[in-house]
């Protein structure tokens, strides 16, 4: 039997298995590889994008840049300045305002403002239920500055309508100047100034209260930036004497703190009747504390003799004697000067940014002088005591508006008595305001 044939047989079985084995691995190596190449491939044109769309941004911003430098830049829109011929910058401001009040009892003036002091007595002439309204507290200001030299001048004209016997001719409320610490023209009174005064609707004010301008020369020195003294000579124009003196006036202001202000002032003036001389004389201080954010105190206190010029709802200075009908004579003289105190307080509260109210109480006291009292012509008509309280509250429901609504009582105690015996009058009224400030 040939062995030779089967073992070639199996040998060339093995080899053809072999053989068939190896090209399996060929293929299977050869079909990694290109899908290593088609990943590849695939990763540059990935990149290549990338890089094409980076190509675009930049592109893009440069383009940006080239017509940002080849346009002209905008120019910024200033707010427009207003200049007088001389070239002085100013700017206008004011207010439109209606007043009508409504007097519940009292009052012998047809008048929407307060007159506390002359009120009529009870039983006598007196205008209850009355409504009165008035536009006469409108109010246009102007604003100036220029440059002198190296310092700054700065002015102001304002004015209204409350000139006049019945309060409806046009009047110079504030003229002046400013140049350095110098104040020349008129403006709030250096001894009698609002600000410790609570806030009212009535533009007369309540008693103990003073709104007082004067024409006047003042100096302001400071002595830190919460201390300064201001000094001033003042044209009180007091029309029941005769003056050739201006009076003298100063004002210590200190701050203690952020919501602590205080204000002490003096006056001095002298008072002629023919060749009669005396000199009137007054001290006053002021106070404002913020107790919390939102709740104010303001509180002023007077002490003023033979004077009845600064401080609102006084008595005369001066009792005179030997008048003809009122005007003095040459045999008139100084009898006597009255003498008084006087005292207001409030609390205003902000209850948010469009609401806030405030109450308020004043009290003015005179001394009983008997030479003063005999001297009087009508001593119903000088007081021994005033006083008011009111209550009010404002609502501003955009920034150029604002209403309010304010009730207000108070009494007067006159020296003599009216012919059915009263020597007391009342003031019970509501005042409403509404005002557009631009």
């Amino acid at each position: 039997m040939n062995t030779t044939q089967p073992t070639m047989k199996r040998t060339l079985m093995m080899s053809m298995i072999a053989l068939s084995v190896g090209g399996v691995s060929v293929a299977a190596q050869a079909q990694t590889q290109q899908q290593k190449e088609i990943e590849q491939l695939r990763q540059e044109v990935q990149a290549l994008r990338n890089l094409v769309e980076q190509q675009k941004v930049q592109t893009a911003q440069t383009a940006t840049a080239i017509a940002a430098v080849q346009r002209p830049a905008p120019v910024a829109t200033a707010t427009p300045v207003l200049k007088t011929a001389k070239g002085a910058e100013f700017n206008l401001y004011g207010n439109v305002r209606a007043d009508a009040s409504y007097q519940v009892e009292g009052t012998s003036r047809d008048l929407p403002y307060n007159h506390i002091n002359a009120v009529a007595l009870k039983g006598n002439s007196e205008n209850s239920d009355r409504l009165r309204s008035t536009l006469a507290a409108t109010r246009l200001g102007l604003d100036f500055k220029t440059q002198a030299a190296e310092q700054e001048v700065k002015g102001k004209i304002e004015v209204d309508f409350l000139g006049g016997a019945n309060f409806d001719n046009l009047r110079i409320r504030h003229a002046y100047l400013n140049y350095g610490n110098w104040l020349i023209g008129q403006t709030w009174s250096n001894f009698a100034v609002p600000d410790y005064m609570p806030e009212t609707i009535d533009a007369l004010a309540f008693v103990g209260g003073a709104v007082k301008r004067t024409p006047q020369v003042r100096h302001t020195t400071k002595f830190s930036p919460q201390t300064n003294l201001v000094v001033a000579a003042e044209d009180p124009k007091d029309g029941t004497v005769n003056q050739r003196l201006p009076a003298l006036t100063a004002r210590l202001n200190h701050q203690f703190a952020d919501n602590f202000n205080i204000s002490a002032r003096a006056m001095g003036h002298e008072k002629r009747i023919n060749n009669d001389e005396e000199m009137a004389w007054g001290v006053g201080v002021g106070a404002k504390y913020d107790v919390v954010p939102g709740t104010t105190l303001k509180a002023d206190y007077y002490h003023v003799k033979g004077d009845s010029s600064f401080v609102s709802f006084t008595n005369s200075g001066v009792a005179v004697t030997n008048l003809n009908n009122g005007a003095i004579t040459a045999n008139s003289r100084i009898a006597a000067q009255s003498e008084f105190d006087s005292i207001t307080v409030g609390l205003t509260q902000q209850f948010n940014e469009k609401l806030r109210g405030t109450l308020g109480y004043g009290y003015m006291t005179f001394d009983e002088d008997q030479n003063y009292i005999d001297a009087l012509a009508d001593k119903t008509k000088a007081n021994k005591e005033l006083w008011q309280a009111w209550a009010n509250i404002f609502y501003s429901p955009t920034k150029p508006l604002s209403f309010g609504l304010e009730y207000v009582y108070g009494e007067r105690e006159a020296f003599g008595a009216a012919p059915n015996g009263s020597k007391t009058g009342e003031d019970n009224r509501l005042n409403a305001v509404a005002i557009y400030n631009f």
